[in-house]
C-alpha cells in the first residue's frame, strides 16, 4: 500500500498558501517530497490540493493510505459531508480516487508523527514563500 501525507498551510485565511505531499511506495521508499506555494487562497483549499497532488504522483489501480490532519478533507471523503465550496478540487480528487483504491484516515495535527509534521513544516514554508 502507498502511504501519502498530506498538508496545506496559509498565513491569513485567505491569504498566502502552501501545500506539501510525501509519498512512501509499497516497499517503503521515501520518495521527494512535492510541495508549493499559492499566491491567494485560504486553508481548506491547500489541503485539498496536497491531497490532489500527492493522488497524481501515484500510479492509477494502486492501493492508497492517505494521511491527513484536515477533518474536512478526511470526513468529506469517508463520511460524506457536505461540499459547499472548492467544488473544483473536489471534482479533480474524485476523478483521481474513482481510478485508485484510496483510503483517508486522519492524523492529529502536531501530535509528533515525524512523517506527518514534516508534511505540516514543508506546507507551512511554502506558504511563506
Amino acid at each position: 500500500m502507498i502511504q501519502v501525507y498530506t498538508d496545506g498551510a496559509c498565513k491569513g485565511n485567505p491569504g498566502p498558501g502552501g501545500w506539501a505531499a510525501l509519498v512512501i511506495d509499497e516497499a517503503g521508499n521515501r520518495h521527494p517530497y512535492f510541495g508549493g506555494p499559492v499566491p491567494d487562497t485560504t486553508n481548506q483549499r491547500m489541503e485539498v490540493t496536497a491531497a490532489i497532488e500527492g493522488l497524481e504522483r501515484t500510479p492509477a489501480g494502486s492501493e492508497i493510505k492517505v494521511f491527513s490532519d484536515s477533518l474536512y478533507v478526511v470526513n468529506t471523503m469517508m463520511q460524506g459531508w457536505k461540499r459547499r465550496a472548492n467544488n473544483d478540487l473536489w471534482a479533480k480528487l474524485d476523478r483521481l480516487v474513482m481510478k485508485r483504491s484510496v483510503r483517508f484516515e486522519w492524523v492529529k495535527g502536531h501530535n509528533g508523527h515525524p512523517i506527518q509534521e514534516e508534511a505540516d513544516r514543508l506546507a507551512s514554508k511554502a506558504a511563506g514563500s
